[in-house]
C-alpha cells in the first residue's frame, strides 16, 4: 500500500510519542501542516522561527526527549539557526525538519533557495553546529533518515540534527512498508557505564584526598543523575561545586553544595576549587566564564590540582585541562557504580562536620551581605530585591528560564534552585532572546508546574511576538521583565573601560527610553502589569500565578552590575593592568 510521505511522517511522529511540533508555515512545508490537521500532535504556531527553536529547546530540556521544529526553507531555516545553535552548544536533543526547494529545480535558483556557492546546499548552513545534516535525495530513503535523525539526536552527547526535505518529496507516495520496517528498531540505546576497576581507582583517589571537590556540569542534569550524585557526595562527604549549566544539579540548600564557580562565582567557592588537591569533573566542558579564563590564580589551578574527568563525549576529556584519570560513560550509570564501590570500600561512609559547618557559615554570611539590597524599597528596584521576591513567591518546584545579564549571571550566583532541572539557561551560546520563548516550551512540557521567565528588556525585545503564541495556544507563562533601559551588562562593561555607553543603552532625546511592555502584552491579549514600586511586585507576581493566565510583569530596575570576584581576561584586553570589571550606568 502507498501513502503520501507527509501523512506517513505524521504517523511516524505519533508513534514516537511526539506531542508538540514548534514552527512556522511556508510553501515548502504546508503538506506536513495539512497532514497534522487531524493528528493528536499539537502544532505550536510561532511568529518567528527563532521563537520556535528556543521554545522547542525549552520543551526538550523539561521533557527529556527530542523536540521537533518544522521550518520553511531559506529565510525560515536561517531564522531558526540561532535557536538551533543554542540547543547544540547546550547538548539539547532536537530534530529540525525543514522544507527545501523542489528536487527538480536544483541549480535554477528557485524561490528562496540558498545556492550562491553550491546547488541545493541550504542544509550546509547548519553543518557547524548540528550533529548531522541530511538532505533527502530520494523519497524511499526518507523513512530511514528520519529514524536515524531521532536516534542520533537523543544518543551519546545529545544535540540537534537537521533533515532537509525537498517540498515535492513531502507530496510523493511511497510504500508504507518502508516506514513499517523502522517500527521494530529499539527506541532506547543502552548507555556505557564505568568499569568496576576504574570506579575503585576513582573512589580510593577521592577518599584519600585531603581537599577533594566534585565539579558538576550540565551533563549531570542531561543524564538525570542528580540522585546518584547526591548519594555519592553524601556518602564520602565531598563538596560539590558546579558550572553555570550545572546549577540545580543538587538543591542549593543541600549541605554539600558550594555553588557556582568562575567570573560570577564568590571567593569562597572559587578558592575551594583552586585549593583542591583532587577534582572530579562530571559532565562539564570547563568553559571560560566558569573557569575565570582558565587562569590558575582565580578558580582552578590544574594540574597542581589533579583532575579526574567523566563525560559521555570523549572530545571533552582533557579539552581544557590535563586529566589524570579520564573515563567515557553515561553519568547516571557511572555515579551508580561509584556509589556502589564507595559503599563496599567504606561501608559506614565518611563524615566531615567541619566542612558542612563551613559551607553553612559561608551561606549565612553571603545572605547577610545581600540583605540590605534584597529588602531595599528603592525604585527603580535593586535586582537583588527582584530575585529575592521571586524566590519567596515561587513554589519549590517552579521552573524558571533565564536570558542573559543579571537574570542569568545574578541568578546563577544568588537565586536558590531547589529541584534539579528547574532552571533553563542559555549556556554555551549565551543567546540573548532565549529565555522568553524557552518558557513556552517548558510550560507545554510541564503544564502542572509554575513557569516564570526572568528576562531583561533587551532579551524580551528580541521577539515580543512570542506573546501571540502564548495567547493563541493558552500557555500561561509569567515573564518578569527586569527593565533597566539598556543592554545592562555590556553597558556597565563599556562604561567601566571606555567611559561611554554608546549603543548599549536605550535613550530618546537624552532620556531613558523603553516601550511599555505591559501595554504591549495587553495588545496581544496577554495580561500586562507595569510595577510602579517595590511593594507592588511580590503581590503582583502572586496574583499572576494564581490567575493561570499568560502575564507580563514589567519591573523597572536599577542598572547595577552583578558582583564579581572571579576573572574574565577580556578585562585585561580592554584595560591592561587596571583590574576593572563593570560599573553601574
Amino acid at each position: 500500500m502507498k501513502a503520501l510521505i507527509s501523512h506517513q511522517l505524521v504517523r511516524f511522529l505519533e508513534d514516537r510519542g511526539v506531542k508538540h511540533i514548534f514552527g512556522l508555515c511556508g510553501h515548502a512545508n504546508i503538506a506536513v501542516l495539512t497532514a497534522l490537521e487531524n493528528s493528536p500532535i499539537r502544532f505550536i504556531n510561532t511568529r518567528h522561527e527563532q521563537v520556535a527553536a528556543h521554545a522547542a529547546d525549552g520543551y526538550a530540556r523539561v521533557s527529556k526527549t527530542a523536540s521537533v521544529v518544522l521550518s520553511h526553507l531559506g529565510p525560515g531555516l536561517t531564522n531558526a539557526a540561532t535557536g538551533v545553535a543554542n540547543a547544540a552548544l547546550d547538548s539539547i536533543p532536537m530534530v529540525v525538519i525543514a522544507g527545501d526547494v523542489p528536487s527538480h529545480f536544483y541549480g535554477k535558483h528557485p524561490h528562496q533557495e540558498v545556492n550562491l556557492h553550491a546547488d541545493a546546499s541550504q542544509f550546509e548552513i547548519y553543518r557547524p553546529f548540528v550533529k548531522r545534516a541530511w538532505r533527502v535525495e530520494r523519497p524511499d530513503l526518507f523513512p530511514e533518515i528520519i529514524a536515524k535523525a531521532f536516534q542520533l539526536a537523543e544518543t551519546g552527547r545529545p544535540g540537534p540534527v537537521l533533515v532537509s526535505v525537498p517540498m515535492d518529496i513531502f507530496s510523493m507516495e511511497i510504500d508504507t512498508e518502508l516506514f513499517e520496517r523502522r517500527r521494530p528498531h529499539t527506541r532506547e540505546i543502552v548507555k556505557p557505564t564505568l568499569d568496576e576497576h576504574v570506579a575503585e581507582r576513582i573512589v580510593l583517589t577521592m577518599a584519600d584526598a585531603d581537599r577533594p571537590v566534585i565539579y558538576a556540569g550540565g551533563g549531570v542534569l542531561i543524564a538525570e543523575a542528580s540522585p546518584e550524585l547526591a548519594e555519592f557526595a553524601e556518602h564520602l562527604s565531598i563538596p560539590v561545586a558546579h558550572s553555570l549549566m550545572g546549577k540545580g544539579v543538587l538543591p542549593d540548600d543541600h549541605p554539600m553544595v558550594l555553588g557556582m564557580t568562575g567570573f560570577w562565582g564568590t571567593p569562597y567557592i572559587n578558592d575551594s576549587c583552586r585549593t583542591a588537591d583532587y577534582i572530579l569533573g562530571l559532565g562539564t566542558s570547563f568553559k571560560e566564564a566558569d573557569c575565570s579564563s582558565w587562569e590558575p590564580e582565580y578558580t582552578f589551578d590544574i594540574p597542581r590540582s589533579k583532575l579526574i574527568q567523566i563525560d559521555i563525549d570523549p572530545s571533552e576529556i582533557g579539552r581544557n585541562y590535563p586529566v589524570e584519570i579520564g573515563a567515557i560513560a553515561d553519568l547516571k550509570q557511572a555515579l551508580g557504580v561509584l556509589t556502589r564501590v564507595a559503599r563496599r570500600l567504606f561501608p559506614t561512609g565518611r563524615t566531615n562536620d567541619a566542612l558542612r559547618a563551613g559551607i553553612q557559615t559561608y551561606r549565612s554570611d553571603f545572605k547577610a551581605s545581600n540583605a540590605q539590597a534584597e529588602s531595599s524599597d528603592q525604585f527603580p528596584l535593586r535586582p537583588e530585591r527582584i530575585l529575592a521576591d521571586v524566590r519567596a513567591v515561587l513554589p519549590r518546584n517552579a521552573i524558571i528560564t533565564t536570558d542573559v545579564g543579571w537574570n542569568k549571571n545574578g541568578v546563577g550566583q544568588q537565586f536558590p534552585i531547589y529541584e534539579p532541572g528547574s532552571i533553563l539557561t542559555p549556556g554555551g551560546f549565551a543567546t540573548m532572546g532565549f529565555g522568553a520563548p524557552a518558557a513556552l516550551g517548558a510550560k507545554l512540557a510541564a503544564p502542572d508546574r509554575v513557569v516564570v521567565s526572568l528576562v531583561g528588556d533587551g532579551g524580551f525585545g528580541q521577539n515580543p511576538a512570542l506573546l501571540a503564541t502564548a495567547f493563541e495556544s493558552d500557555i500561561p507563562v509569567i515573564w518578569v521583565i527586569m527593565n533597566n533601559f539598556a543592554y545592562g551588562t555590556i553597558a556597565g562593561l563599556q562604561k567601566a573601560h571606555f567611559g561611554t555607553t554608546l549603543g548599549t543603552v536605550f535613550e530618546k532625546d537624552g532620556k531613558p527610553y523603553s516601550p511599555n511592555y505591559a501595554a504591549v502584552a495587553r495588545a496581544y491579549g496577554v495580561d500586562g502589569v507595569r510595577v510602579e514600586s517595590a511593594a507592588e511586585f511580590k503581590p503582583a507576581l502572586a496574583a499572576a500565578i494564581a490567575s493561570g493566565r499568560p502575564t507580563v510583569l514589567e519591573v523597572i530596575m536599577e542598572n547595577a552590575p552583578v558582583p564579581t570576584s572571579g576573572h574574565w581576561n577580556i578585562m585585561d584586553i580592554y584595560s591592561p593592568g587596571k583590574k576593572v570589571h563593570h560599573v553601574a550606568t
